[in-house]
């Protein structure tokens, strides 16, 4: 028992400061112009596939398979299509969006539309619920409030169409029964989309060593070893622990910002910050509570 918990912990504290290392790396990646946004993209889903392969492939030798490869699900187009969006909107989002401003944005995009995807599944909210929302609406509408550290509307507006594509890729894998397997064929569906992504990009194409560095970093280690890890992770956290650590990810992200890109955090992304997550916060916790006192009144 002692080392599951120890293995659900580490798990959850790698995976956590993957998703922020995807923010930092596309930032450094971006903010130097040692990149363009597509090759990134690119050369981040492409090293995404190598690697989870060659995972799949050392699962198949460590734990020989008990039902028929040829049964094995693979992923969906509709998926591949989502995975596909967030990571392009991600990457041109970035250009212009520091990256604790890049996190919170996505990270609050995602909560955000599972939040209101259940509303639309016919559950509905309590009031406490309701506030939390509008909360979170409030910081993100005084995020982009015209003033001198305003965010990108550019780049607000495409990382929170990435961080709607991500929801609604980990929602359609909820129905998932391998993970690892339906990852990868997800991440290798990519490649037609790449191919149209690159022809209609030739002309702003351009790589330098450390830029093809950082988006093997991004892709291989933060996405396609991070994500894996995250649904080890999973396994021993419900719902609600789940969607408030996500929450920390901003934050970490953002001194991340600070420490590898010199960005500076500002009042506004602070005060945004605890508008936009303690609002999603006060809808997961409120969520918990009820369910468990409805819970309690059936029992």
């Amino acid at each position: 028992m002692h080392n599951t918990y120890v293995k659900i912990i580490a798990s959850t504290v790698f995976a956590l400061f993957a998703f922020a290392a995807n923010s930092v790396l596309c930032r450094l990646a971006l903010g130097t112009n040692a990149i363009d946004a597509t090759s990134f993209t690119t050369i981040r889903l492409l090293s995404g596939i190598a690697i989870l392969f060659v995972l799949i492939q050392l699962t198949r030798l460590i734990q020989k398979p008990t039902k028929d490869l040829k049964l094995q699900s693979k992923g969906s187009w509709l998926s591949a299509a989502m995975l596909f969006i967030y990571a392009v909107a991600f990457s041109f989002g970035y250009i212009s969006l520091d990256t604790g401003t890049g996190a919170l944005i996505l990270f609050g995009a995602v909560q955000i539309t599972m939040i209101l995807s259940n509303v639309v599944s016919g559950n509905k909210l309590h009031m406490s619920e309701w506030l939390g929302l509008a909360l979170a609406f409030t910081g993100f509408v005084y995020l982009i409030m015209p003033s001198v550290t305003t965010p990108s509307l550019t780049g607000f507006v495409l990382m929170s169409i990435s961080g709607m594509a991500w929801a609604f890729y980990t929602l359609l894998g909820r129905k998932s029964k391998n993970a690892l397997n339906d990852t990868a064929f997800n991440f290798l569906r990519t490649v037609p989309f790449i191919f149209i992504l690159m022809v209609f990009s030739l002309d702003s194409l351009h790589v330098s060593s450390l830029g093809i560095m950082l988006a093997i970093l991004s892709g291989a280690i933060a996405s396609g070893v991070g994500y894996f890890v995250w649904y080890i992770a999973l396994a021993g956290l419900s719902v609600t622990q789940a969607a408030v650590l996500q929450l920390f990810v901003p934050i970490i992200a953002a001194l991340g910002g600070v420490i590898f890109t010199s960005e500076l955090i500002t009042v506004r992304l602070i005060e945004s910050s605890a508008l936009v997550l303690g609002g999603i916060l006060m809808v997961i916790l409120g969520r918990y509570y009820f369910v468990q006192l409805k819970a309690k009144q059936l029992s």
